[in-house]
């Protein structure tokens, strides 16, 4: 096991919940240490499920899970299919995968207070049934900004799904047998990236890109059903907590804005535009009086004291800067296959499918190891693993075949059993039981929120990397220039083409290899960063003896 008993986390999908009961009779956690209110009294929790109602409910459970974990990856290779049918651009087409990241992020700390006020087994079948609904409104999106919305929606009411679904999964097996219930939620969580790519390319190609989005009606509907049916008379005790209302508008001011301005940035050139300016300084603002406030308030939506210990700093930066750079690079590989590569989407589905097979395997072998183990020594082969597979990556070539594409996709998947767990470890580290959820809650927005801007820095880094390389290529592309016109003219003689048709062939060879530099930049410096952040690791304490992260002590 990964923790102590009484200080168990799971961690798969990038949430962490506390699988403890105890706390004092009579208190609740604030606000800010609750992500979804599983730490109740011992005497209120409901005895735990047998027979054929624990596996429909854990089928369910785990459905619901699957459910969202599937949508952060199926709508990838569809991007080039969705912005050509919606008549934008694919660097506009990215915004369905950043918008729905950033609205995930800011729901997430609403969880704890939403399950305090309206129980567990409530809030869980709502985000269900609301999540349903927003995949039909994706599904008949007729325009960018109407799909933009939905997405919106869906990542909000999907903030609670996969903490609430491993809080009511613990409570339902045995406290013995709670091993083999994260096992079955693990799996889940760990297939959806997996299927995803795959899915959406197969779905894309051979139906329309809505149904990536339809085929969460049914499963849906079927999670939320069997929910209710077993868990409506296991309610979890509700109460009226106070609920931060600045703190969580200034939260969704300065993310919003942030998110808006580095979505928009390259289209509107940056700070040469007014609009530009004026987010970025709506965005400085509202942060600056988030923090303040968050420092300040008895009850903040977010405890930024956190950051005030050395383990939790160290490694949510860590955790979070390396999930950037990896969610930015998985949103551009498959569209740089579908655009230049002439893959299909199911193709490049395929192609980037392969990342979970080793993450799937190694993950048991990770969490027996990782308490007998020092975490930072971990985590730090994951990062340099990490920084080779994308060394290899930056010397593909526009002629590169399938299994030099897949190769490091494979191997991607060491790396990523090594990854989340230790460092989720060093995080929770000495934290005393009452914070565990606090800090897992915080850790995980920010977590999330960085996979959101690391996908706009990525697309935004490749576009002006493209755009360098292109005019590099073509600087000597001049009807001054002699060698060019031969070579316009032993184009037209060899392939029988007029001189225009030869010129647009011309721009569209260089265009492919300024594409092709310019991802290989994206892939070299992210190398380099998931070198630089190796020291963040070290910044830390040792975790070994502790159970790999639990309470070892308070701070």
């Amino acid at each position: 096991m990964l923790f102590p008993a009484s200080h168990r986390v799971g961690n798969c999908g990038g949430t962490d919940f506390p699988t403890s009961s105890k706390l004092p009779p009579g208190r609740f956690p604030t606000l800010t240490t609750t992500q979804a209110n599983s730490v109740q009294t011992q005497a209120t929790q409901p005895p735990p499920l047998h027979g054929a109602k624990l596996v429909f409910a854990t089928i369910a459970v785990s459905m619901a899970t699957f459910m969202n974990v599937l949508d952060t990856s199926i709508a990838n290779v569809a991007i080039p299919t969705i912005s050509g049918d919606l008549g934008v651009s694919v660097d506009e087409g990215t915004w369905v995968i950043t918008v729905f990241a950033a609205a995930n992020a800011v729901s997430i700390p609403l969880t704890g207070w939403l399950t305090q006020r309206f129980g567990q087994v409530r809030v869980f079948v709502s985000s269900i049934l609301s999540f349903v609904l927003a995949s039909w409104l994706c599904g008949i999106a007729p325009s960018l900004p109407f799909l933009l919305v939905a997405r919106v929606l869906q990542g909000a009411v999907a903030g609670p799904l996969i903490p609430l679904s491993q809080a009511i999964l613990l409570g339902s097996w045995p406290r013995e047998k709670s091993a083999t219930a994260l096992a079955f939620w693990a799996m889940t969580t760990t297939v959806g990236p997996i299927a995803g790519p795959a899915l959406g390319g197969w779905i894309t190609d051979s139906y329309n890109w809505s149904w990536i989005f339809y085929i969460n009606i049914p499963v849906g509907l079927f999670a939320g059903f069997v929910t209710w049916i077993i868990y409506r008379h296991r309610e979890s005790p509700t109460r009226k907590p106070p609920i931060d209302v600045v703190g969580l508008g200034l939260l969704v001011a300065w993310v919003a804005s942030l998110q808006i301005l580095l979505d928009k940035g390259k289209d509107l050139d940056w700070f040469n535009s007014p609009l530009i300016v004026a987010l970025g300084i709506t965005a400085l603002i509202c942060f600056s009086f988030f923090l303040i406030w968050e420092l300040t308030e008895e009850h903040p939506i977010v405890d930024l004291r956190l950051f005030g210990q050395r383990n939790f700093l160290g490694g949510t930066i860590a955790i979070s800067v390396a999930y950037g750079v990896f969610f930015g690079n998985l949103v551009l590989l498959p569209q740089w296959m579908q655009e230049y590569l002439n893959y299909r989407s199911v193709d490049a589905g395929l192609v980037t499918a392969p990342l979970g097979v080793f993450a799937v395997i190694l993950a048991p072998v990770v969490g027996r190891i990782l308490p007998h183990s020092d975490a930072r020594v971990i985590a730090t082969v994951a990062f340099v693993l990490f920084s080779m597979i994308f060394f290899m990556r930056a010397q593909y070539v526009l002629e590169i075949d399938t299994f030099h594409l897949v190769l490091p996709t494979l191997l991607q998947g060491i790396p990523m059993a090594l990854f989340f767990v230790p460092l989720t470890a060093i995080i929770l580290a000495g934290q005393p039981q009452h914070r565990i959820p606090a800090a897992a809650g915080l850790s995980n927005f920010v977590r999330v929120f960085c996979g959101a801007v690391g996908t706009s820095i990525a697309t935004s880094a490749w576009n002006n990397r493209t755009i360098l390389h292109h005019a590099r290529l073509t600087e000597q592309a001049s009807v001054n220039n002699p060698a060019f016109n031969q070579s316009i003219e032993n184009t037209q003689t060899l392939l029988h083409m007029s001189e225009p048709s030869a010129r647009a062939l011309f721009d569209f060879d260089v265009t492919s290899q300024a594409a092709m530099m310019g991802l290989n930049d994206i892939f070299y410096i992210s190398a380099i960063i998931f070198l630089a952040i190796i020291p963040l690791i070290w910044v830390t304490k040792s975790t070994k003896g502790a159970g790999g992260g639990g309470a070892a002590g308070a701070h």
